[in-house]
Formats: structure tokens, sequence, C-alpha cells
């Protein structure tokens, strides 16, 4: 079966450039310059997917057009590129619609190709062999009544050095090596991500490898297919091996691989570089939960308290919880948490050498140190993750019923905000 057609509005310079980006993928591109020719292809089409709209240059035509797509039975989206002031009108027309995206100039046309691609996955219009990077494979979800969505968990602070990749790595271990999950490490750090590396796996093949490839054999994989296996089991995932090759990790292809992963793994565990750029605001949209690495000191706790405020304004203020590491070093988790205002999920002591000598054969502590009391730590966290996720397993006692959205936080020291 033929993939979908893409209807296009755009200026010939870059609709000569889209078409050919949508024609090498599979996809049919179809021109249209007015609102009377979108009326006549509906009229005689029923495979159109995606309608690609001019909203900058001519947004009254765009709207017209924009109509069509909706009108009667018709929910086809649309992808518009349009200028920040257009936004308001959008919204204000009160046409916009959750399958709707918007994008701005300047752009690439190998990007907007990835766009559609996701589009057409969400709207449940699938390609042809149902193989898009977006999608996991037949064999690798379990479609069972039983079968649970994964759960994705970040780890964030807006600080280096506080100890995110350590925790990342070992909670991936532990969950995987002790409790028998399925488990997808994901390392987002572009610039200096060490995922790979601290667990002794080198030249592994990225994900901006694996979508450069699919522009030329056409062959699109899962995140679940690019991933390697550690020893360990866990399956351990690298966006790219350089900050230089990163215009193919559209961040929301990216979004949407990662969402997708949770039909073939329990957990997908999210190591991120600290910023707030594109990549990781979209990641954190997805999140079910996302872990805070704060060492006791002044500028991790000051970063902590800086990504509350913004968690707010991102609408995710209630995912967060923090994880108090090095928390032997004299500074009280009450007195943290009062001062960052999150509630702490866990404390992980000191124990640095343990974690650099485990990196160092290419392990985790979990498996490298398992009667170490900080792996005790290590799985008192994944014991509280996993309580979130399945109220019943555990019941607590200890003032987290309230993180994650568990319920009332009862801890007395964690000031409301």
């Amino acid at each position: 079966m033929p993939r979908s057609a893409v209807a296009i509005s755009l200026p010939p310079v870059e609709l000569a450039a889209v078409s050919a980006q949508l024609a090498e993928a599979g996809y049919e591109p179809l021109e249209i310059a007015t609102a009377d020719a979108l009326e006549e292809l509906l009229n005689t089409r029923r495979d159109i997917g995606v309608a690609i709209l001019d909203g900058e240059n001519d947004f009254d035509k765009t709207l017209e057009m924009y109509a069509l797509l909706h009108e009667e039975d018709r929910n086809i989206p649309a992808l518009m590129v349009v200028a920040a002031r257009a936004l308001d009108r959008m919204s204000l027309a009160g046409r916009a619609r959750v399958n709707d995206e918007y994008f701005t100039r300047p752009y690439s046309a190998e990007s907007l190709r990835w766009r559609v691609e996701a589009m057409l996955i969400r709207a449940e219009v699938p390609p042809d062999d149902m193989s898009s990077g977006i999608m996991e494979s037949d064999s690798q979800i379990d479609s069972s009544p039983e079968a649970r969505r994964g759960q994705i968990v970040i780890v964030f602070n807006p600080k280096g050095g506080v100890g995110k990749t350590t925790i990342a790595v070992n909670v991936a271990a532990l969950l995987q090596v002790r409790k028998g999950q399925r488990v997808l490490l994901v390392d987002c750090d572009t610039v200096t991500g060490h995922v790979a590396s601290s667990l002794g796996m080198e030249n592994v093949r990225t994900v901006a490898d694996a979508w450069t490839e699919a522009l030329s054999t056409g062959v699109v994989e899962s995140f679940a297919e690019i991933a390697a296996t550690h020893h360990n089991g866990v399956s351990v995932l690298v966006m790219a091996e350089s900050p230089l090759h990163t215009e193919i990790l559209d961040p929301k292809r990216v979004a949407e691989a990662i969402t997708a992963a949770r039909r073939a793994y329990d957990w997908v565990v999210v190591d991120m570089h600290p910023d707030y750029g594109p990549l990781n605001q979209v990641i954190f949209e997805r999140a079910d939960k996302i872990i805070v690495p704060v060492t006791p000191d002044v500028p991790a706790i000051r970063a902590a308290v800086q990504f509350r405020e913004v968690a707010v304004e991102l609408d995710i203020r209630e995912r967060l919880a923090m994880v108090v590491n090095r928390a032997n070093s004299g500074v009280s988790v009450s007195d943290m948490e009062r001062t960052v205002g999150m509630p702490a999920l866990a404390e992980v002591r000191s124990a640095g050498m343990l974690f650099v000598r485990a990196a160092n054969e290419g392990r985790s502590a979990v498996e490298r140190f398992p009667k170490e009391k900080v792996i005790d730590d290590i799985e008192s966290l994944c014991n509280r993750l996993i309580a979130t996720r399945d109220p019943g397993v555990a019941k607590t006692g200890s003032g987290f019923m309230g993180i994650f959205g568990g319920g009332r936080n009862t801890n007395p020291s964690v000031r409301a905000s």
C-alpha cells in the first residue's frame, strides 16, 4: 500500500525542496496554490494525510485552507509555517487543534519530512511497512491485556557535576538486574554525554547515525532496534557522538520516538544535558517522572530552585522530585527540602571512588559493588519509583505519598510552593 499524499502550499523554491524530501521517503507531494484547488483535491482524493500550509506570507488564505481540512467529516492535520505575530491570530481564530503543528523559517526540508512522518503516525495514518523510527515492531510490543505502558524517567539538573549520569546509569542497572524490568537508558546529552563510555561501550551506533543512514536506505528503525545491549541487559541508546552532527535530531521526532519506546520497555531512563534547550523542553513534556539530583552545595541548590521555578512555567512542577546526592555531607535533608521547595524522593550517600572504579571497568556500581550501602540507597530510590508507578506495591509512611501526584505530601518539612 503506498504512503499517504501530502498537500503542500509553499513558495516554489521551498515547495521543490520539501517535495523532493517527501517523494524520497515514499510520500506523494501535491502542490496546492489556492483554497479552490485544495477543495477540489479533497473532493477527489481520500489519502491526504497532512497539509503543509504557508501562514506567514498569506495568513488569510491559510485560514481558508485550514477550514477546508476540517469541514464536515474531515480531520486532516496541518503543519503551518507562521511568523510569531501570527500565532496569536491562529489562537484567536479558535481553529487550532491538538494534531496541528507550527514551524518558523528558516527550516530544513529534511526536518520537515520527519515532522510529517510523526504527524501521520499520531493521526493513525501509518506508512506502508509500519517501520517508522517512531513505532515499534510487532515483535517488540506486548499486546496482552496485562501489558502496561512503560514509564519515562528523566534525570536532570541545570547544573553539571551533581551526579546525573551516575544516578541514571545505576538506576537503570538496578531496575534491570535486581527488579527484572526491561530498561532503555537514553543518553540525550549530545554535548558532554558519557553514558556509553562509562559502561565500557565504545563506537556504539547512534540515533544520528541511524537516521542519517535511513535517508539513503529508506530503512527507518525504532529506538529499540538502534540501541546496543550492555552485558547487564540494559539497552543503551546514544543520540549523537559529536555535538557538531545533531541537525537531524529534530526535537519533536526524538520525543515521539522516546514516547513510543514505552511500548517495548518498562522504564525509559533519560540522562539529559544541563540546559533548557528545545530538545530538553519537548522531553520534559513527555516525562512521567523527573528526578532532580542535588548535592548539598550552594550552586547545586540554587540550580534546583531555578529549575523548580522553570517547571512551574512549563507546567511540569508536579513531576519533580529531588534526590539528595552525596547526602552524608553534613547538610540535613529536611533543610534541603525547605530550601529547594521540592520533596526528597531518596538519599544517596557519597561513594565517588566506587562509581569511578566501576566505570573504569565498564560496569555499573550495582554490578561491581552489589553489597555496598550506596547500592542499598539506589535500590531504595528504585523501590520508590516502582511504588509511584504501582501504588499497591509498597506502603510508605515516610512522607513520599505526595511525590509525582501520588497523594498529599505528608512531610511537614517540605515547603509548599
